[in-house]
């Protein structure tokens, strides 16, 4: 690709897309205090495909591949990250657990894509397995009066949505391989009717029956949020940052990345008081560290290559 200068305006995407992904998290907490995770989703959801669906055409791929990245990006990742954040989760804690799926996957590329992962992304895997020892640490050894804002169930649950990103990541990479010029937005709206009907599946089936049939009684600070999540955060967000790729490459947009941890750390102890506890910090700055190596760790080792001596 050639390589092309980041304008004013290019910088002012990246970092407006960073402010709505930080505080996306934030926006979930909001949501859940007015839905059940599973009516959450499905609201998402019908937000993010209405009502572009009417207007955009359907995209041309094999429709597995529409219904693949629907259970994984949609049921999968923000089901769980939902049932996390309601059960035991904070929103600043999220945001960083969640960039975990950078490590899921480099694991899943190499099992299923057979990809070798570099020396950078073994270095970040090792010190990203160091964060997350720390945060089992804030288990173990919990500090006296911590405020028990985040459980182990929630943080396992919280992991596994990050597997599922990682997961639906692996199908994008399949669909670029079936279809190499296939429409981003079109794809999105398309693969966004898919977890609908499951998460309403999932409401009737676990939530309780005095909350199914509540959704006209949300506050409108809900209905908010679910508008941000669905066309803010999912489509007008996904949108620009496939763009910057587009016109960029990956490799110049990704660094862009470590702004929403964050982002999310201040919005969420601002916003809604949450409180880090020491062994979490550790995590943190560990699990930021790892996403650092991974991103930046291959153009440091290539000047130093670069002025080694021919032999």
């Amino acid at each position: 690709m050639r390589q092309t200068t980041l304008s004013g305006r290019d910088l002012l995407a990246a970092g407006l897309i960073v402010l709505i992904w930080g505080t996306n998290f934030v926006a979930m907490k909001i949501g859940l205090r007015s839905f059940t995770p599973f009516q959450l989703g499905a609201a998402r959801y019908l937000f993010a495909m209405l009502p572009l669906i009417l207007l955009v055409r359907a995209p041309r791929l094999h429709w597995k591949w529409l219904l693949l990245y629907g259970m994984c990006q949609g049921v999968g990742q923000f089901g769980l990250l939902f049932l996390s954040l309601r059960i035991g989760m904070t929103a600043a804690l999220a945001s960083v657990l969640l960039q975990t799926q950078l490590f899921f996957t480099a694991l899943f590329s190499f099992i299923v894509l057979a990809e070798k992962p570099g020396k950078p992304l073994l270095a970040g895997l090792g010190l990203a397995a160091l964060g997350l020892c720390c945060f089992a640490m804030n288990y173990l050894l919990p500090a006296a009066g911590a405020a028990a804002a985040t459980t182990a169930l929630g943080f396992a649950l919280c992991l596994a949505a990050a597997s599922m990103w990682a997961a639906s990541n692996i199908v994008v990479r399949l669909v670029q391989r079936a279809a190499p010029e296939f429409d981003a937005l079109s794809f999105l709206v398309w693969c966004s009717a898919v977890p609908v009907l499951p998460f309403v599946g999932l409401s009737l089936l676990f939530d309780a029956p005095e909350t199914r049939w509540q959704w006209t009684a949300a506050p409108w600070q809900g209905w908010v949020a679910v508008a941000y999540l669905g066309w803010v955060a999912t489509i007008f967000g996904y949108t620009m940052w496939t763009s910057l790729i587009k016109r960029h490459g990956a490799n110049r947009i990704a660094p862009f990345s470590l702004g929403v941890p964050v982002v999310g750390l201040s919005s969420g102890m601002l916003f809604l008081g949450e409180a880090i506890t020491g062994w979490q910090w550790a995590g943190i700055a560990l699990i930021v560290a790892a996403l650092a190596c991974v991103l930046f760790g291959g153009r440091l080792a290539r000047p130093a290559r670069a002025q080694e001596p021919a032999r």
